[in-house]
């Protein structure tokens, strides 16, 4: 299960990238365009450094910075969403996969608290 989250994780900033690089430029776009990059990028590099965490406090910790750029994504792909809607069927792809995503890691984060709190 943990290389495929590195599989999915990696290839949803990829995703996001290819969307990103469809995008037109310009001043408004380009700043939304940097935003999910950043975020979507994030998941898969904080996801890889949780598996090398020192304790199980510290997999928590950077399993919830997981969460929160995965959720960014997902917010930056709504607003993409709203503004290209010629790529709409892209982003609702992009947006399923975030949100998958998000469970698993929110499902994670409750498995290692319970499992912290039974030792």
């Amino acid at each position: 299960m943990k290389n495929q989250i590195i599989f999915r994780t990696k290839n949803f900033a990829l995703d996001c990238w290819r969307l990103c690089f469809k995008v037109p430029k310009s001043r408004e776009y380009n700043a939304f365009v940097s935003q999910l990059i950043r975020s979507s990028s994030s998941v898969g590099a904080n996801y890889r450094a949780s598996q090398r965490a020192k304790s199980t406090a510290d997999f928590i910790n950077k399993l919830k910075i997981v969460e929160e750029e995965t959720d960014e994504s997902v917010y930056w792909l709504e607003i993409f969403e709203e503004v290209l809607p010629e790529y709409k069927e892209e982003i609702l792809k992009l947006k399923k996969e975030g949100s998958e995503l998000l469970a698993i890691i929110v499902a994670s984060i409750n498995t290692a608290k319970r499992n912290q709190n039974k030792k």
